[in-house]
């Protein structure tokens, strides 16, 4: 099932979501439906609150479809060590149609559980590196405009308001 994302104004995308105790059948099939709704957006990262669901459930492939072993899956996701950083331009399938520069940590070390609540660490650079620290702030409620100036920022909601307005958002 192919969910539709959700955009910057749902209250659901600035609160921080819910752990998950409960890992069944149907929380595979949300993953394999939040990876097909990731690919029909033409994204590489896809939270849970972006689909309207409030739960710590990430999924990432930064090969989009090119490498099916890249396909990693985060339950619970916490970032347990950064290093460096790196700037580049940066997009969410929530704010469609805008990029901005973000500066992130080059490198990331995250602490997950896997579908069946396994534990493990995984450690990215570059893009993966900016996959994890981007869909790990959408788990705690944050945004990536979060991360730029608060003119920026303005600039950009008051650009997503008349968007809203003219009813094109």
């Amino acid at each position: 099932m192919i969910y539709r994302i959700v955009k910057f104004g749902n209250p659901v995308l600035e609160k921080p979501a819910e752990t998950v105790t409960v890992f069944d059948g149907e929380l595979q099939k949300l993953i394999d439906d939040m990876f097909e709704s990731m690919y029909e957006a033409h994204g590489i990262g896809l939270a849970a609150p972006q689909i309207g669901i409030g739960h710590r459930i990430a999924v990432i492939d930064v090969t989009f479809k090119e490498d099916p072993k890249a396909k990693l899956v985060l339950i619970n996701p916490e970032i347990i060590h950064t290093e460096g950083k790196h700037t580049q331009s940066e997009g969410c399938l929530s704010i469609p149609d805008f990029r901005e520069n973000v500066t992130r940590p080059s490198k990331v070390t995250v602490r997950a559980q896997d579908v069946h609540g396994k534990t493990f660490e995984k450690t990215g650079e570059e893009l993966l590196a900016r996959a994890l620290m981007h869909e790990t702030d959408h788990l705690n409620g944050k945004l990536y405009i979060s991360h730029l100036s608060a003119l920026k920022r303005d600039l950009m909601k008051r650009k997503i308001r008349k968007l809203m307005k003219a009813g094109e958002w």
